[in-house]
């Protein structure tokens, strides 16, 4: 759908008018926002049906190629992310990938108006495993909402003022769950939101790897 009208617009390029160029871009808008929700509705359909691979995750690694990935809006934003040394864990690369990028990348986008953005990445050991936070200085969330934001197509804001599909934190739940953990939030409205989730047991010990 996409190729075709763009096609169609640069068959036609300079004979439409005003009202009809405001229609393409309405299709080409839609159809982009279709296709992030597939691919979002496919990562999650994935999580507990695809074969893990497990093998030991540097998480400072992990956190290193987030910010790789989300360099760009990192940038645009002057967003300053932190982290306490972050352990092994045994688990799969692409999970905690996905994990880690949902929880930073939803700490920026929910970033308050004239406020510069600051992430912190933190861990715990606890007796059964880690815990680990994810905690920004941003809008915040009201506790009316706490449970409602980790069940998929659940958003709190119209998509004109935030983007997004409402799949994200449903897909880091369902991670945390597959390693028989727990995700929750605290959050203070207009201060900003601590994400916590606890991934128990097949960690590899305390070991830390430095990676600067």
């Amino acid at each position: 759908m996409v190729s075709f009208t763009e096609l169609l617009t640069r068959r036609l390029d300079g004979q439409l008018d005003a009202r009809t160029t405001q229609y393409v871009d309405h299709i080409l808008d839609g159809t982009h926002r279709m296709k992030r929700m597939i691919d979002d509705l496919l990562t999650y359909a994935r999580v507990d049906r695809v074969e893990r691979e497990l093998e030991d995750v540097p998480l400072e690694s992990v956190l290193k190629v987030v910010q790789h990935t989300l360099s760009d809006t990192l940038t645009s934003t002057q967003a300053v992310i932190t982290h306490d040394p972050l352990p092994v864990i045994r688990g799969d690369l692409t999970e905690l990938t996905s994990l880690l990028q949902n929880l930073v990348e939803n700490a920026v986008k929910y970033r308050a108006s004239g406020r510069t953005p600051i992430i912190h990445v933190g861990s715990m050991p606890e007796d059964d495993g880690w815990h680990f936070t994810v905690s920004d200085n941003g809008i915040g969330i009201e506790p009316a909402y706490f449970e409602r934001i980790f069940k998929i197509f659940q958003r709190l804001h119209h998509r004109d003022a935030i983007d997004g599909t409402g799949v994200g934190l449903a897909v880091c739940r369902k991670i945390v769950e597959r390693y028989e953990g727990r995700i929750w939030v605290e959050s203070i409205p207009g201060s900003g939101s601590v994400f916590h989730f606890t991934l128990p047991e097949g960690v590899v010990g305390p070991q830390l790897i430095d990676v600067h």
